[in-house]
């Protein structure tokens, strides 16, 4: 804990030096900022909603520590910049599209950053890590440059961006409803961070977007931060940004190339339309070719969904039980005889990059997760807090006793087999279809009740705020 501290008062004063020592850019900036800017009503309501917020997420962070911890100070790292952004707008006149992606930059290194923990195997932590992350994507409210800009209102951005990160700080709360107060503390406190910490925040002072000094100094470059306020390099962030495509980081210079989008209309309108096309002559045509049979191979269709789903088999397969805690599946491959019989409730169940295999665990654990396999059967007794199905494609999920809570994120073909004893289970879904539900039917040899989950939903605006219905199909 003592370590801990000192790293983030190292920290706080390497934040401050790199203030002191002109961080702000050209122009004496940084000196304002540390002078009159301080009081500003505007950014001294930033640093306290920050202090008190953030504080509250630290705090439960730090009895958490590893992973959680990190992903925290992460979290702290972004506000941080964002209150140097806003004192910077304080001075600054309103620049075009390129500067102000400059500008956001190191916001957007910083959000890149979280994202990068959530990347690679699943962390026993994921939860924690993807909500911290994804919630952090409401900071880009400050990128909102008018109705035009492609975005919605900064009050809207944020509560749309937190709407995005609470599906799993949703799954914080259920996972450690009955083991650690500790997490439920955390989630708690990431939700007060933006509903209403950060909202209230922008509702008071920002509800139009950021106001530039029309007076001020022109915008030279993006606010440079100290080399000691940099953590470690994590590793490259994915190319996509979480500013608007208007805004999106771009070089100052002319003689550097245009990055992003504009660099794709702009390689689209200096070429004709035609060009690089060949000329289709008689003997390529479908109709003329002899090969043409119109039947498209297993072989060649199994490569196809293969390759549509992005999904690879990697390292060995193992069957096997880490520390005691965690079960562990990976990589099975045409395995149907799996059996997990020796487990207990305070054990957990991670089935990972498996095909064409069934899974059955005899006994209870406390939660089975289910990641990136295809067309794979798991048959369970009893959980303790939830069954997820993550990333997945044509699965078959058999609960035999009771699951509280089951979802299903990101899967395209699930079928969900209740007893009667998880008939009150709580099914959440998330950019998933083909979502199928079989519940027993009221005699014992009654036929299963088959029941869809919708996919589609119709918002209509009724008094003042959108009311949400799923459709109904015909025959359902």
């Amino acid at each position: 804990m003592e370590e801990q501290l000192v790293k983030r008062l190292e920290t706080a004063v390497a934040r401050l030096e790199a203030l002191s020592a002109g961080g702000f850019g050209s122009g004496g900036g940084s000196a304002e900022v540390g002078g009159g800017l301080e009081s500003d009503p505007a950014i001294r309501a930033f640093e306290d909603m920050k202090s008190e917020c953030v504080g509250r997420v630290l705090a439960a962070a730090e009895k958490i520590g590893g992973e959680v911890l990190a992903v925290s100070e992460i979290v702290e790292e972004a506000f941080s910049v964002q209150k140097e952004l806003l004192a910077q707008i304080k001075q600054c006149q309103k620049p075009d599209l390129a500067r102000l992606g400059e500008f956001l930059k190191p916001l957007n290194e910083v959000i890149m950053k979280a994202g990068a923990m959530t990347e690679g195997k699943r962390s026993d932590f994921f939860n924690h890590l993807k909500s911290a992350a994804d919630s952090l994507s409401a900071l880009a409210w400050i990128a909102y440059a008018g109705k035009d800009c492609g975005m919605s209102l900064p009050i809207a951005h944020v509560e749309d961006s937190w709407q995005m990160a609470e599906f799993y700080n949703n799954k914080v709360l259920v996972e450690f409803k009955t083991k650690d107060p500790s997490h439920l503390e955390w989630a708690k406190a990431m939700k007060e961070l933006y509903l209403p910490g950060l909202r209230d925040y922008v509702k008071t002072h920002y509800p139009l977007g950021p106001v530039w000094n029309s007076a001020g100094k022109t915008l030279a470059s993006a606010p440079a931060r100290s080399s000691a306020q940099k953590a470690p390099g994590p590793p490259p962030p994915p190319s996509g940004s979480h500013f608007s495509a208007g805004s999106s980081s771009a070089s100052s210079s002319s003689s550097q190339p245009k990055a992003g989008m504009s660099a794709v209309f702009q390689e689209i309108g200096s070429k004709p339309l035609t060009s690089g096309l060949r000329k289709v002559t008689n003997d390529m045509k479908t109709k003329n070719r002899a090969d043409r049979t119109g039947v498209v191979g297993t072989g060649e269709k199994e490569a196809r969904a293969s390759a549509a789903s992005g999904q690879k088999t990697t390292g060995p397969p193992k069957l096997e039980l880490q520390m005691g805690r965690k079960w562990v599946v990976e990589n099975q491959t045409g395995n149907k005889n799996m059996v997990i019989d020796e487990c207990d409730p305070k054990q957990s169940v991670y089935i990972y990059g498996c095909k064409d295999s069934v899974l059955q665990v005899q006994g209870k654990v406390n939660n089975i997760t289910i990641d990136k396999c295809t067309k794979m059967g798991i048959l369970f007794t009893d959980v303790v807090a939830a069954c997820e199905v993550v990333n997945c494609n044509s699965i078959e999920v058999q609960c035999q006793g009771s699951a509280p809570t089951i979802s299903v994120d990101n899967t395209a073909g699930c079928q969900l087999y209740l007893s009667k004893d998880s008939l009150e289970a709580s099914i959440t879904t998330a950019k998933s279809s083909e979502i199928n539900v079989m519940v027993p039917g009221a005699e014992a040899d009654s036929d299963w009740g088959e029941h869809a989950l919708p996919q589609q939903f119709i918002n209509v605006y009724k008094e003042g705020q959108f009311v949400t219905s799923p459709v109904s199909h015909s025959g359902a």
